[in-house]
């Protein structure tokens, strides 16, 4: 199964590429706007996407850790990289300017849900603490609800639930 995008409102539309031949044409319809547009079904790209979608999954280690999306039935395993400072955590909605834009149809993950923020201490050693943004539904660590303005510290394989989805936090490995 591939997903395309609609380039009017980015609503996702499901296919099925094995049922169709190289170089075919194939025209979609959004459910959501209604907009008309085509594709073209071609070995090259449809390897360069898989190439792509393979590349989101891993990301470059730049210093600061990083989470993972686990798969679920919301969307696909997703890997982002971590920065020094806030790093917002929320639902990808067109427009918003977060730091982590997760890309899920799970509507009880706020657009803006939770706060990882990454601390270079004096001895040159980072630290990692999670806090609600706040959210409608809580953000838990390890099944535990954090309370509002409540900041935990966390640790490389932090567990977090945001609404349905949850994600692994991964720490930077220091260097010997």
């Amino acid at each position: 199964m591939k997903r395309i995008r609609c380039p009017r409102c980015e609503h996702y539309i499901t296919f099925d590429e094995t049922n169709y031949k190289e170089g075919q044409s194939l025209m979609f319809e959004c459910e959501e706007c209604k907009k008309k547009f085509s594709i073209r079904i071609g070995a090259v790209k449809l390897v360069a996407t898989q190439r792509e979608a393979n590349a989101s999954t891993e990301v470059e280690d730049n210093g600061f850790g990083s989470i993972t999306v686990v798969e679920n039935v919301f969307g696909f395993r997703q890997s982002y990289a971590l920065q020094l400072g806030d790093n917002v955590i929320g639902r990808r909605n067109k427009g918003d300017e977060i730091t982590i834009p997760i890309e899920t149809t799970d509507r009880s993950m706020d657009r803006r849900h939770c706060v990882i923020t990454v601390k270079k201490e004096q001895d040159n050693s980072l630290s990692y603490s999670l806090r609600d943004y706040p959210s409608l539904t809580g953000t838990f660590l390890f099944n535990r609800i954090l309370g509002d303005r409540e900041r935990a510290l966390i640790e490389d394989g932090a567990i977090i639930t945001l609404g349905a989805t949850t994600i692994i936090f991964q720490a930077h490995a220091a260097e010997e």
